[in-house]
């Protein structure tokens, strides 16, 4: 069992907790937030997790084996590295970095203080994605011609000015970094690197300063395409669709979704899925709840104690932030095709 102190309680750093309770592989005993309000201290009590203020103070806590932070990306540098110098695990969340430089800095510390880190790209537990690598990987497919997907909610139609997400260093091309980013490293675990990115940006309906409509090119150094969009302000949606020389498979489901409840948030990510084939009927199912996020906490857990390695390798969280980075180099060039360095 890991004593896990947590980083940052706003509406999904309390859905990990929610999510956590009960496991058998590990328990939020700790939690901070700059911010102490009452309705944290409820909450705190409520999940009968010791309240701070500040990282430093869970760090310094020497029943806290491992952290989670939930906490906006500009600030996973100088917290990755301080969790790491303290001996501690770390659990953080998307996007690592948008700089592929800070993010090979971060998996040289945690290295060096032998330490397990994880990043919340959850979507990587679901069983629907988890069995389409396995036919793509065993040729179910063919040969792979091009992926696909879309990632929809309508977020942003309800952001102020001051919000942190309302602001463009945090979140530059609108959807990509609190939703997109699932996809591309879905992407990124099914079919490897990608080699070039070009990417459209633009705001058409929010009031705040930010981008609502976002469309992605890529091309693989194994030579496939791919293609993603992503919108925040419209109905919640998240499909990712995989052609391929024998048939498609495509997943339909949603978001999550800041107000709708901790269990949707957690559990029904994808609900009806297809494959069709080159000829004859389509094969079509639908899934039960999952909750993914423990699944990815838990998998960070049984890491941190000896268990397999995190399903996502370090190389491979430097190469997302990598893509991250000519994504907004192309969006900010107006559509430039970008190499990803």
């Amino acid at each position: 069992m890991l004593n896990i102190g947590i980083v940052g309680l706003g509406w999904w750093g309390k859905t990990l907790v929610e999510s956590m309770t009960g496991s058998g592989y590990g328990r939020i005993v700790a939690c901070a937030d700059a911010a102490i309000t009452p309705e944290l201290k409820d909450f705190a009590g409520l999940h009968k997790m010791k309240l701070v203020g500040s990282l430093d103070e869970l760090l310094a806590d020497s029943n806290v084996q491992g952290v989670i932070l939930a906490t906006p990306h500009s600030l996973h540098f100088p917290q990755v590295v301080a969790t790491a110098k303290a001996k501690k695990h770390i659990f953080a969340e998307k996007p690592f970095a948008l700089h592929k430089q800070e993010a090979v800095e971060m998996v040289d510390a945690v290295k060096k203080a032998g330490v397990s880190m994880a990043l919340d790209y959850n979507r990587r537990y679901l069983p629907e994605m988890r069995k389409l690598k396995e036919r793509i990987v065993t040729g179910g497919l063919g040969t792979i011609l091009h992926v696909e997907s879309t990632m929809t909610f309508p977020n942003a139609l309800a952001l102020k000015p001051g919000a942190w997400r309302a602001d463009r260093n945090e979140t530059p091309c609108g959807g990509l970094t609190p939703m997109g980013l699932h996809a591309v490293d879905g992407m990124i675990d099914f079919f490897g690197e990608i080699d070039t990115v070009y990417c459209l940006s633009f705001r058409r309906a929010v009031e705040v300063d930010a981008d609502d409509t976002t469309s992605m090119i890529f091309r693989f150094k194994n030579g496939m395409s791919g293609y993603l969009g992503t919108m925040t302000a419209t109905g919640p949606g998240f499909s990712f669709q995989v052609f391929g020389s024998k048939g498609f498979v495509r997943l339909d489901g949603l978001t999550h979704v800041a107000g709708a409840s901790s269990e949707e948030r957690r559990t029904k990510l994808f609900s009806g899925c297809k494959f069709q084939p080159l000829q004859g009927e389509a094969e079509t199912w639908t899934t039960g709840p999952f909750d993914c996020p423990r699944a990815a906490i838990e998998g960070w857990a049984k890491a941190a104690q000896g268990g397999e390695p995190y399903i996502i390798p370090t190389d491979q969280m430097i190469h997302g932030a990598a893509v991250t980075e000519a994504i907004v180099r192309s969006a900010a060039a107006g559509g430039k095709v970008e190499k990803v360095v």
